[in-house]
């Protein structure tokens, strides 16, 4: 077989494929096989038929025609591998030459990985947000700590806003009660303007068992955006106390015995939230630094195809969550120009982020082992709510666990950035990233396992190239 390999773009190139036929003769095996069990000639039990017979009954070219579909692939995928092409998605194939018996030539087009080197890496220089914690900060969480112990108390007066209310809602349109929009006994807090726009006003200076009707336009349901009378009927009204913060309450809230000892741990627990997400945007922002600095090219067929998958990804939520694309971008402020063109540099940044991560790690020989990548799916499926079982047959079954395999070798690249890089926060004190230890030594340990993996984990582009 001998490969040509052309250069149409720095992102896609062309592959031209010359074959002798004998070196097509597995192919042709395989085709006379399949075909001897369709076909039925006299004398002969079914896949027992001579392959000159199976030329006469069905054709010969059809048979070639057959034996070639099973080839291309497989040589196609010899090809991108013997030439160390990183291809991306399906090649677009023609069949340039194919004579019998002699020669079969073929091209493939397919987009490619970008050729470039990540220089500069180490030593990128961000900054963070502070992780000082405010006495703010900590009344605000001992605020929502006495939130979760309040009591209601019923009230002797008029709803105001900070009320808890039950209610009764029913609407109607030019008069025509709808039997489907109405519900009884809803607990509400008054002020939070959470249902329907105009039922706080609606609610508000009513007492126990009084009613009100206002006009609102309906959301969700059959008649969503349509204009109805609403009316609303209150039950109960109900005032929210909240315990003292003293020390009857620490006990009451926690294992500590004084609101003092409670405040302290109170600020211990939210340094160190701080802290994680200070590391999280130390992370997060050398990466950005760090591609930003990076000119590339992109793929168009690779990007598009990103921006079809965070679209579907997108409605599926929204279908799941039982909203429509329309109140999700009035909600958001957009139009369907502004969506899209968000939606394509998100992608566009993804994409590109991918690249260089991709890149770092081979030039790095980072890998990912076993461990490594269990602990990924255990992480995942915590958070889709599944079984870890139940996601790695998912994971096998769709041909995605080379897609988990990139997942975790790209964070590996983006924790060795992350611990490389010079981080300092507002205030100009150095903050040390988390894992700095051990992202350094995965990179001195990396060539090591990258032999072990080579065989069962390529990088990406290769997997997909297969």
């Amino acid at each position: 077989m001998k490969t040509d390999v052309e250069e149409l773009s720095p992102t896609r190139v062309k592959l031209t494929i010359e074959v002798p036929f004998q070196e097509l003769d597995h192919a042709f095996d395989v085709t006379y096989k399949s075909l001897a069990k369709q076909v039925r000639i006299k004398g002969f039990r079914p896949g027992k038929a001579p392959a000159r017979l199976i030329d006469r009954y069905v054709g010969r070219g059809a048979v070639i025609s057959e034996a070639v579909n099973h080839a291309v692939p497989e040589l196609y995928n010899e090809a991108v591998q013997k030439e160390e092409v990183f291809a991306l998605g399906q090649p677009d194939v023609e069949i340039t030459k194919l004579e019998d018996n002699d020669e079969l030539t073929f091209t493939a087009e397919v987009d490619v990985r970008p050729k470039f080197e990540v220089a500069d890496w180490e030593g990128v220089e961000v900054t963070v947000d502070d992780a000082e914690v405010t006495d703010e900060q900590v009344d605000d969480q001992l605020g929502n700590l006495r939130e979760r112990f309040s009591t209601l108390t019923g009230a002797d007066r008029a709803a105001q806003s900070g009320d808890h209310v039950s209610i009764d809602l029913s609407a109607a349109i030019d008069g025509e009660a709808l039997e489907d929009v109405q519900a009884s006994g809803v607990s509400y807090e008054v002020g939070t303007n959470t249902m329907l726009e105009g039922l706080d006003g609606a609610i508000e200076g009513l007492s126990e068992g009084e009613s009100a009707t206002f006009s609102t336009k309906l959301v969700g349901g059959e008649y969503e955006g349509r204009e109805a009378d609403v009316t609303v009927t209150v039950h109960s009204v109900k005032v929210k106390e909240l315990p003292e913060l003293d020390d009857e309450f620490a006990q009451m809230a926690s294992e500590f015995d004084t609101i003092e000892e409670l405040r302290a741990d109170v600020r211990k627990r939210l340094g160190e939230m701080r802290e994680a997400q200070q590391r999280a945007q130390a992370r997060d922002r050398a990466m950005e630094k760090l591609v930003d600095s990076i000119d590339i090219p992109l793929p168009d067929s690779v990007v598009t195809d990103e921006v079809d998958r965070r679209r579907q990804s997108l409605e599926q939520q929204l279908q799941q969550g039982g909203l429509s694309k329309e109140s999700y971008l009035e909600s958001q402020e957009q139009s369907e120009e502004e969506f899209e063109e968000e939606l394509k540099k998100s992608a566009t940044a993804a994409v590109k982020a991918g690249f260089v991560l991709d890149q770092l790690a081979l030039q790095e020989e980072l890998s990912a082992g076993q461990e490594e990548l269990s602990g990924y799916v255990i992480e995942q499926a915590q958070r889709m709510g599944v079984s870890p079982d139940q996601l790695v047959q998912h994971l096998v079954q769709s041909n995605q666990i080379q897609v988990a395999y990139t997942e975790v070798v790209r964070s590996k690249a983006m924790d060795l950035v992350a611990a490389k890089a010079k981080v300092v926060d507002e205030s100009g004190n150095e903050v040390r990233t988390a894992g700095a230890d051990e992202a350094a030594e995965s990179s001195e340990e990396a060539p090591e396992a990258a032999a072990e993996a080579a065989e069962q984990e390529a990088p990406a582009e290769e997997q997909e190239q297969k």
